[in-house]
């Protein structure tokens, strides 16, 4: 059987907290979710299958499918069923190969040696056979091989991603500490978003809340703007199935949005950045873009969501001036907010509390490292209205890893 027609384990990765949501993703897409763990949702497919999922998922960081599993105790246990399996089916011998690894294992104390072990284990099964060798180094822009070692179990994974999937192409300007497009996308399901009304972005930085609540509500897939993946350079890609997948994926793409799009920031260049990144996206002809305080925000009439992403404070002297920030956006939300949903993306819950303003949920995420909340105001007056919001805005702790 083709290697690109088997069935086998799909691990999708993803930030810490964001599986739920990704869950979520790969119920749409119709396939099977088998496992659910803190950062990563296990499904199962075929190598084409992998394709689709690079091309569609939001929230993804990489899509892994299991090529091969044994046991090994060893270093050289290790060496010696890697150097048996048939990488000629896998690489091209004037290819390029990047070996990455998670070990948790006695036999290792330091994980890089798996990787060089890997890699020399896969050049001398070509050695083996040819005269040639694929080359070999740390760079993920074509083939990536996979290892994850715990105890005595060894699964050898494709990355079908190759980069990660939060590099979707578009973002050429990133500005500082800019927000991971994969973590807009989950934020942005959690708040419901959906495309409906309006969508506000004050502080909007390089523009990826925005672009990326302009690719939700298109239902444009966020791989289309992304030119290479890992599993391009498989042996056996097959172009026309790709191609295929894209033209599909295009055609369902909306022709316009039923509200309106606004981001602002009080920066000049940052709204450059944002205006040339949506323009690679190819939505910028959908956000309104406009340099102004956010409190000067224009906010339309009707419904909608306002979403902020607001500085945290990582030194002292910016905790006063982010203090009136904080305070001037409770301000904001009740003067020009009526009749919309206040969101508030932060890894400062003490800044928080200066808004003002009574929760209504508090949805849990790590943007890296940091702990942060989507906090959400209803700003609702007279008949409450409610939009559609995921059944995975609760805060339980989501199951463990899954290898």
């Amino acid at each position: 059987m083709s290697l690109w027609l088997k069935k086998s384990k799909i691990i999708a990765t993803c930030a810490k907290g964001v599986s739920p949501y990704l869950q979520a993703e790969l119920n749409s897409l119709n396939f099977p979710v088998l496992a659910v763990g803190e950062a990563a949702v296990e499904t199962e497919g075929a190598l084409e299958d992998a394709m689709m999922l690079n091309l569609n998922l939001r929230t993804a960081h990489r899509v892994l499918y299991l090529h091969h599993a044994f046991r090994a105790n060893t270093l050289e246990e290790l060496y010696g069923h890697l150097v048996r399996l048939p990488w000629e089916d896998v690489l091209d011998t004037n290819g390029y190969v990047c070996v990455t690894s998670f070990a948790d294992t006695p036999a290792i104390h330091d994980g890089r040696i798996v990787n060089l072990k890997s890699k020399d284990a896969v050049v001398d099964r070509f050695r083996q056979i040819s005269d040639r060798r694929p080359d070999s180094g740390s760079a993920r822009d074509r083939t990536v091989i996979h290892l994850y070692w715990r105890n005595n179990q060894v699964l050898v994974y494709l990355d079908t991603s190759g980069d990660s999937l939060s590099k979707r192409g578009y973002r050429k300007i990133p500005l500082q500490a800019p927000m991971q497009e994969t973590l807009a996308a989950a934020v942005l399901m959690a708040a419901g978003w959906q495309g409906e009304g309006n969508f506000i972005n004050p502080m909007c930085g390089s523009g990826t809340l925005a672009i990326e609540a302009a690719l939700i509500a298109l239902d444009r897939a966020p791989g289309l703007v992304r030119s290479n993946y890992g599993f391009m350079h498989l042996k056996g890609f097959p172009p026309s199935r790709w191609r295929e997948m894209r033209t599909r994926a295009r055609k369902a793409v909306r022709k316009q949005l039923p509200g309106k799009i606004l981001a602002t920031d009080n920066r000049k260049e940052a709204v450059d950045a944002a205006v040339q990144n949506a323009r690679t996206a190819g939505v910028d002809h959908l956000i309104e873009f406009a340099v102004c305080d956010y409190l000067e925000t224009p906010v339309p009439e009707g419904s909608g969501m306002i979403m902020l992403n607001p500085a945290y404070g990582e030194r002292l002297g910016e905790m006063t001036a982010l203090e009136e920030i904080y305070q001037g956006i409770g301000d904001f939300f009740k003067q020009q907010g009526l009749g919309y949903q206040g969101y508030i993306f932060t890894g400062n819950l003490a800044l928080a509390k200066k808004i003002g303003l009574k929760t209504k949920r508090r949805i849990p995420f790590f943007n890296g490292e940091i702990e942060c909340r989507l906090l959400t105001y209803e700003l609702y007056t007279g008949s409450r209205k409610h939009q559609t919001t995921p059944v995975m805005e609760n805060e339980k702790d989501n199951q463990g890893e899954i290898p």
